[in-house]
């Protein structure tokens, strides 16, 4: 892409009408099958994608991280010592929709989407020797499996997969976190939650609500930017 087609002047080829296409598709089967158990292994990756930005803020911030969790019911804890707390906080929801953009714009290229799986499969192995419970040991070993039977897959036979699969990690990450917001301060109002935590820190007048309104705001501005961007990308 020596030229990048800002205007999408020439949209939608099949490239992008695919690209289209598969996140719609995507987004309808994740909406459909929330509630139930088939969707349980992804949206644990992203709870550890989210408390791993946690912790990538931490040590940005000169903290420590002593450890991390992930349970069964969904939640996390990331246990941290210093750091700046009032950037650490927002890093979760913010990060996993960062990281959703990140992975959907990966999968708009078989180079990228590999890098993009190398990079999980890093992160996971690192999480493993940190991970504080069996629930995240075992998501980290049966995901870190997952990604590379895909790429073995990818490179050894005819399934061409690995982008498909790196597009839907990302596009669930993505609308998890937007979700995760309007459940744990709108539907559910959980005084523990991140954006209540921060609304004590932050001296403006605005309660975790408002703060989760803002952050889920953003996190709708990453998902847009990363379906146009990688438009863009294929255009």
């Amino acid at each position: 892409m020596v030229n990048p087609n800002w205007e999408l002047s020439t949209c939608c080829q099949r490239d992008q009408r695919v690209f289209l296409a598969t996140i719609g598709v995507y987004t309808v089967v994740i909406l459909a099958l929330w509630r139930t158990f088939l969707l349980t292994p992804f949206k644990l990756i992203t709870v550890f994608l989210h408390e791993a930005s946690h912790a990538i803020a931490c040590k940005l911030t000169c903290g420590e991280v002593e450890g991390i969790q992930v349970h069964a019911n969904e939640g996390g804890v990331t246990l941290t010592r210093g750091g700046i707390y009032w950037l650490i906080l927002p890093a979760g929801y913010l990060g996993s929709s960062f990281w959703g953009m990140v992975l959907i714009l990966a999968s708009t290229k078989l180079l990228t989407a590999r890098i993009a799986a190398g990079g999980l499969i890093l992160s996971l192995l690192i999480v493993l020797f940190i991970a504080k419970n069996w629930t995240l040991r075992g998501l980290c070993i049966g995901f870190i499996v997952f990604i590379a039977v895909i790429w073995v897959l990818q490179e050894e036979t005819k399934v061409r997969t690995l982008r498909y699969v790196i597009l839907f990690i990302g596009v669930m990450n993505s609308l998890f976190s937007v979700y995760d917001i309007y459940d744990d301060l709108i539907s559910r109002r959980v005084n523990s939650s991140d954006a209540e935590k921060f609304a004590e820190l932050c001296p403006c007048p605005c309660n975790g609500t408002g703060w989760g309104v803002i952050w889920g705001m953003i996190s709708f501005i990453f998902l847009c930017g990363s379906v146009y961007l990688g438009l863009v990308i294929l255009s």
